[in-house]
């Protein structure tokens, strides 16, 4: 009995050292996470801001903010404007920011959300890539239910009959466009430049800030892609549900372009992209 009940107590101890060891590795320094929230703010606005301000928009009052301010000028992520006296990113920011872009791949990190979109949305979600020959279908996710629309890697989309192809149609160089519609038109699959029609379809996209695809290239099936946006602005993939058009919503406000736009949204952000204010 004496044995068993000292195993019990050292069991016992040995759970309450491992939780506090857990307790301790989460812990962190107050004070870093406190001025953490003007470097936020900083961010967040985009642009340098006067004490003041900058110490309302982190909800610290400047007394306590300007310590931190100094501190982070010193590491160089924070510099003060001698003539205006405004606070902005310093050099160190800078160069944390450019190294973590180079080192994000946005194809990886679209795959890593792809088989919750799936289940979320029930339709098969895909990421499309701007390649050689146009939209091309680079990871794919099915939804966990019996129907569902399949596709191939590699495939490459419509540029006027896809969701995938107009969404890169509409935020792509005319030229790059122009290149692509030229080999479809020689394929017999519409003409070799951008017409009223199509012009007008780019205009919707870029209006909705989605495309939609329905019973186009092909009779029953249906599409939306939204955009995911680099720190330059520039569409660097998109996110495609795809499916039987008998149970597809495609609505803007719908679940299925809901669930897209929250995940691009979220992925562009992580990319460095600053949606227009």
């Amino acid at each position: 009995m004496i044995g068993h009940g000292f195993a019990i107590v050292e069991s016992i101890r040995f759970s309450q050292t491992n939780a506090m060891a857990r307790a301790s590795a989460q812990r962190g320094i107050q004070s870093i996470e406190v001025g953490g929230a003007l470097l936020r703010a900083l961010a967040h606005h985009g642009r340098a801001l006067a004490l003041k301000d900058l110490a309302a928009e982190a909800g610290m009052t400047p007394a306590k903010a300007h310590p931190y301010l100094v501190s982070f000028g010193k590491l160089g992520l924070i510099e003060q404007d001698a003539a205006s006296g405004r606070y902005g990113l310093g050099p160190l920011a800078v160069q944390l920011g450019l190294i973590s872009l180079q080192q994000l791949d946005p194809v990886a990190l679209a795959d890593a959300e792809l088989e919750g979109l799936a289940a979320a949305t029930g339709h098969t979600v895909g990421i499309a890539v701007w390649g050689s020959r146009g939209a091309t279908i680079v990871r794919l996710a099915r939804p966990p239910g019996a129907v569902y629309v399949s596709m191939r890697l590699g495939t490459v989309m419509s540029l006027r009959g896809t969701a995938s192809g107009l969404l890169f149609a509409a935020h792509l160089p005319r030229a790059q466009v122009h290149a692509v519609l030229k080999a479809e038109a020689a394929g017999g699959t519409g003409p070799a430049r951008l017409d009223a029609a199509l012009g007008a379809a780019l205009a919707r996209v870029r209006s909705e800030g989605m495309a939609r695809a329905q019973d186009l290239s092909l009779p029953g099936i249906s599409a939306v892609a939204l955009p995911v946006f680099d720190g330059r602005g520039t569409l660097a993939l998109s996110l495609t549900a795809i499916g039987p058009s008998a149970s597809f919503d495609a609505r803007g406000d719908g679940p299925v372009a809901a669930a897209l736009r929250r995940a691009a949204g979220a992925l562009s952000q992580r990319l460095g992209h600053r949606a227009a204010a």
